[in-house]
């Protein structure tokens, strides 16, 4: 629907989602859950494959209780031991008869401490000797390649690193997918550089184990953009491995680690492609400011998108973290992308049972719309991988038995309508918009292109409510440009937002076929909606619309010559 942003522009606001529930008996809540649906849930679950689900019996367990996509973090690891891991999950699902999609998550642009490890018995690499730190200690990073690290002196891989950080900065040192249980989280206060050391002072005391991973957190106090590193997207170590599990098994999903921009994604997709990994889909990481501010345009070329909370959370302020998990939800679920969010139960690394605020927080994430959930240390190192996923599964299937699937459809319906107008109308009025100025005044005789409108930007502003509002916060912190989201008189988005209902675009042939097909599936009360397809777009459609029921997908062959 249309609304007015504090600058007077126009957006389009996405209806809050609401949930009813049958009966207000907590009788009714509190009486457990049948398991009449077996391990099936709508939210799919993605589970990291290290020392604790290696093996075949684990990986069955897992199987059985609800993953259906299995990780490969090539941060960590050895390409022998993820090689190792893939097999036994291959023969776990010939043993399980159930199918499980494989997704690599890269390295990227991670930085990290340069220490010693040791390969343990199952080809695990390990780091023997923690370190301990204390609160008030000055501990010195240091860019120079021939310091070895030891109890206060850390190397860093990232060989600039002295040249982007300033005295004040905060640099968050932390184990490679630490979680709420582990003392292994570090946060120095920069002092002061000299040439390659930077002096720091810790925060708080904590003993470094494992892996671990580097995070600038910069002052920012004045912008919302801040100093990125000059890594590359894909390392060399990325395109090896990619390259070489690529020919030996079947990957589905390339999880690209610090997706800054569009041409990311573009990048990405062309190294696939030049490869022969045609097929295989691009998951952006969400996991920097940066990737907020070029979020639109991350979303319009990648396949899904994945909420990195750990990474986003330590670059957010912590109020704004969940006005910004929802603002990506509610992005992603307009344009029927699948989303994904990491970091539901920390705790579950060293414990049976989530906490309640663990439980309930995977539960607002399903009834806020989204399609997956990955775990990372609560499977890869933790003690009860088999229990998360049976955990998260169950938590997942009770929402959604509440989750209200006909508001859902009907502020699917209205979006896309306006959104596929937009599309068509972008097309067709194309030369009208570029004489245009913001004003609505003809400039045909101006042919400088200052006043162009740009009908993607257009569709951009319909999708999401102000970004100023969740990230700038009471500072008023300003948007750069490209990023505002408000419609000027005479643009596309303000006649769209303007036109009324009986002004609405019709919808593609294909999203019609889709979205009939859930609404009848519905009225009818069908248990299972049946998709034949050759590409997966129309059952991508047909979920984006969330249906009650089941969607059994059945791949019609394409026959190459």
């Amino acid at each position: 629907m249309a609304g007015k942003s504090k600058s007077g522009g126009v957006t389009y606001r996405t209806k809050a989602k609401q949930h009813f529930f049958r009966s207000l008996d907590l009788n009714d809540v509190i009486t457990p859950a049948d398991d009449d649906q077996g391990a099936f849930t709508g939210t799919k679950l993605v589970c990291s494959l290290g020392p604790s689900s290696h093996t075949v019996p684990v990986l069955e367990a897992m199987l059985n209780a609800g993953m259906v996509a299995a990780r490969i973090d090539l941060t960590w690891g050895g390409l022998d031991f993820h090689r190792k891991s893939l097999q036994a999950l291959n023969e776990a699902m010939t043993n399980t008869k159930k199918l499980c999609a494989i997704t690599l998550d890269t390295l990227g642009r991670e930085m990290m401490v340069r220490r010693p490890c040791v390969f343990g018995e199952d080809g695990w690499p390990l780091h023997p000797d923690p370190v301990e730190v204390q609160a008030g200690q000055i501990v010195m990073l240091t860019t120079r390649q021939d310091v070895e690290a030891h109890d206060n002196v850390f190397p860093v891989t990232y060989p600039h690193l002295h040249m982007m950080v300033e005295p004040g900065d905060t640099i968050y040192i932390g184990r490679y997918l630490v979680s709420g249980s582990d003392s292994a989280s570090l946060y120095l206060e920069v002092l002061e550089t000299d040439d390659q050391d930077i002096k720091c002072q810790a925060q708080n005391s904590a003993t470094m184990d494992g892996l671990m991973t580097v995070f600038h957190m910069e002052r920012s106090n004045d912008s919302l953009l801040n100093l990125q590193n000059n890594l590359p997207l894909l390392s060399d170590y990325d395109q090896e491995a990619i390259k070489a599990l690529g020919a030996e098994f079947e990957i589905d999903f390339v999880n690209l680690a610090f997706t800054r921009t569009r041409e990311d994604v573009q990048e990405a997709r062309t190294f696939l492609d030049s490869i022969g990994l045609t097929g295989c889909r691009v998951l952006a990481k969400i996991e920097t400011r940066q990737s907020l501010l070029n979020f639109r345009g991350i979303l319009s070329l990648a396949d899904g998108v994945i909420v990195s909370r750990g990474n986003i959370g330590l670059d957010v302020a912590p109020e704004k973290m969940a006005l910004v998990q929802k603002q990506l939800i509610s992005n992603c679920n307009l344009l029927g992308k699948p989303v994904l969010i990491t970091r539901v139960v920390d705790s579950m690394v060293t414990n049976p049972r989530p906490t309640r605020a663990e439980a309930t927080d995977i539960a607002n994430a399903v009834l806020d719309g989204t399609d997956g959930i990955l775990l990372g240390a609560e499977t890869l190192r933790g003690a009860y991988p088999v229990e998360a996923v049976s955990t998260i599964a169950q938590i997942c299937r009770v929402a959604e038995r509440v989750f209200d699937s006909a508001t859902h459809y009907e502020t699917l319906m209205e979006a896309t309508q306006v959104l596929d107008g937009a599309s068509k109308v972008g097309t067709q009025s194309a030369t009208l918009l570029h004489h245009t100025n913001g004003n609505g005044v003809d400039n045909r005789d101006d042919l400088s292109g200052s006043s162009r409108t740009n009908s993607e930007d257009d569709v951009q502003a319909l999708s999401i409510d102000s970004y100023q509002d969740t990230f700038a916060g009471p500072k008023g912190h300003n948007m750069p440009s490209r990023t505002a989201t408000t419609a000027s008189a005479g643009s596309l988005a303000y006649a769209l937002a303007n036109s009324g209902p009986h002004r609405l675009q019709p919808l593609s042939k294909l999203e019609s076929l889709a979205s009939s097909a859930v609404r009848a599936a519905g009225k009818v009360d069908a248990d299972m909606i049946i998709v034949y397809t050759a590409t997966g777009r129309t059952a991508q459609l047909v979920a984006k619309y969330r249906p009650p029921m089941p969607i059994l997908t059945l791949v019609v062959p394409r026959l190459v010559n």
